[in-house]
């Protein structure tokens, strides 16, 4: 099967998944507490004014922002922009979401960045050296490293980064994008909780693949131990670890969600908190959406990536086909 072939296949498949995502985030916004008028409305919040009078202009500004419209309307409505590449006005600033998402993406991408690179420079070595040193002291360390990593949840290992690191010893700012010790303290939270996931990912599938035949036959050949490991063996490993990249991917943009709240990051997760916190409708659909197609796009290039690497799926679907 060609790659064009299969790429139309996905995007086939695809587009009724994020149908249905769009419905349910749409439906279910729907069940929160909490009207996004009078939200607005107490925003601008006016002492003189009494209790009539903010039930009259939530209801004038229920009906500008069209939630007056029956449920259908309202998701056809929002339906039609979105295949028109508009997706939408936020209620509370009044300006479209792409450009204001467009400000944002910069610093959410530059932190998933930099937690991406300190997870590889954890779990490649962690997760190597506990599969080398099997069952050895090496190999505990790492595990408990690693079980302490996916235990410890990501804004409490924040709040101890910070406690040591910027308010003992002074090292790094807390606040804020600037220079690049502004990322330290949010990319090493971000990063190390996934890190202890793809370490022990790592550990496991490298103890696999050194039980096969050709991984005993290369050492009965005298290999030194490194060619044994980074040549033949680690190749193969990584093949569940590429597999399982785009749950990576994933974990970093939603994990910046609550780090960027942690630390003021201005990306993306914390312009989403705050429409949260507002009632914003337009902006938490838009989001919903972005991140599907995110996990969308990047479980095809997946998909790509694995057929690039192991021949074995090419060769099985040659059969079938």
């Amino acid at each position: 099967m060609s790659i064009f072939k299969y790429l139309l296949i996905r995007i086939a498949v695809t587009l009724p998944v994020l149908l249905g995502v769009t419905l349910l985030i749409f439906s279910l916004l729907r069940f929160i507490p909490g009207d996004p008028a009078q939200m607005i409305l107490l925003t601008m919040f006016d002492p003189g004014a009494t209790v009539t009078d903010l039930d009259v202009d939530a209801a004038i500004l229920r009906k500008q922002l069209g939630l007056d419209q029956p449920f259908a309307i309202q998701y056809l409505t929002w339906l039609k922009e979105v295949v028109s590449g508009n997706l939408g006005t936020s209620f509370r600033s009044r300006t479209p979401i792409t450009e204001e998402l467009w400000v944002r993406i910069p610093a959410t991408l530059e932190l998933a960045g930099a937690a991406l690179v300190v997870m590889l420079v954890i779990a490649l070595p962690s997760g190597i050296a506990g599969a080398v040193f099997h069952r050895r002291p090496t190999d505990h360390i790492t595990r408990f490293i690693a079980l302490m990593g996916v235990s410890v949840p990501n804004f409490f290992l924040g709040l101890v980064l910070v406690y040591c690191l910027s308010y003992l010893l002074g090292w790094f700012p807390t606040l804020g994008r600037g220079s690049w010790q502004h990322l330290v303290l949010p990319a090493l939270t971000l990063g190390t909780g996934l890190a202890a996931t793809t370490s022990r990912l790592l550990r496991t599938s490298l103890l696999e693949v050194f039980s096969k035949r050709y991984m005993v036959l290369a050492e009965a050949k005298g290999l030194p131990r490194s060619v044994i490991v980074y040549k033949h063996a680690l190749r193969n490993a990584l093949i569940p670890v590429i597999t399982s990249f785009g749950m990576i991917i994933g974990g970093l943009l939603g994990g910046a969600v609550i780090i960027e709240t942690v630390f003021s990051w201005p990306g993306i997760g914390r312009y989403v908190v705050d429409a949260i916190n507002g009632r914003d409708y337009p902006v938490i659909q838009a989001f919903a959406l972005l991140m599907a197609v995110t996990y969308v796009m990047i479980n095809v290039l997946i998909d790509i990536i694995y057929r690039w690497i192991d021949p074995r799926v090419r060769i099985e679907e040659g059969t079938h086909g």
